[in-house]
């Protein structure tokens, strides 16, 4: 007579000890998450968005528990500041930044954002006259990074630690050899200011070019110019709500910080 053996799969057909680890790690999460009951509505937004689902995908990562996370509290020294009403659209600007960034003419990774702009303006929407871009009132809106202060949302996001600040400028730069391609901070940025470049699988941002931006270089309009750091994050409506995933350790530093 055959053995009989032990159910060791579960409703889903999951191996059982893979469905217990992803149970296990998914209460251990929202243990972290639930801590401070007190957290305000803004702390909570400002965390960025969170998804239960994401959550329960991150459990190896929980293995780094006893590692302290990288959560960057240093305000940036410099920021590029646009002025939509002298810009005329030629896009210089994106050549500039992907030909000496990356070495190749390529718009579409550029870390200002000029062409998604130019018919309707941010919203994306045709409102007539009342609206932006070439099919409103002509004006070209060009989107830059903010240089957020904490909480940074795409370096609070990265699973990997791979967004960190560069002196002397404490520019938010990518660090491409951390970089593991999974696209989280571009789903953490409010403004979409995060690039992807396929062909080498990493994210990109902008990183101020070390004092010398070359996409205030090649502007023909002087639209562009390069000055000392201020916050433009209250200033700036977002593009998009956040659908990114804070790593569990990351939120609860974030909560036992911000409880004080």
């Amino acid at each position: 007579m055959g053995e009989v053996r032990a159910k060791t799969t579960d409703p889903k057909g999951q191996p059982m000890n893979e469905y217990k680890e992803k149970r296990r790690n998914f209460e251990r999460t929202l243990a972290s998450l639930t801590a401070d009951r007190e957290l305000s509505r803004r702390q909570f937004i400002k965390l960025s968005g969170i998804s239960v689902i994401g959550i329960s995908a991150l459990g190896p990562l929980l293995a780094r528990a006893d590692t302290k996370p990288l959560i960057i509290m240093e305000k940036a020294e410099g920021i590029v500041i646009a002025d939509p009403t002298a810009c005329v659209g030629c896009r210089r600007c994106e050549l500039a930044c992907t030909e000496f960034n990356d070495g190749k003419a390529q718009p579409s990774i550029a870390r200002i954002k000029v062409g998604r702009n130019l018919n309707f303006g941010p919203k994306s929407v045709y409102a007539g006259q009342r609206g932006q871009g070439n099919w409103g009132n002509g004006l070209a809106v060009q989107d830059l990074c903010k240089q957020c202060p904490h909480p940074v949302p795409c370096a609070n996001a990265c699973p990997n630690d791979a967004i960190v600040v560069k002196p002397p400028l404490n520019a938010r730069v990518v660090d491409p050899d951390k970089c593991i391609g999974c696209k989280m901070c571009q789903r953490a940025c409010p403004w979409e200011m995060l690039s992807f470049d396929s062909d080498t699988n990493k994210a990109t941002k902008c990183f101020l070019c070390d004092g010398k931006p070359k996409c205030v270089e090649a502007c023909p309009a002087s639209a562009l110019r390069y000055a000392a750091w201020s916050d433009f994050t209250d200033r700036v409506p977002p593009r998009a709500v956040p659908t990114a995933v804070i790593p569990p350790a990351k939120a609860a530093a974030c909560t036992e910080c911000h409880k004080k």
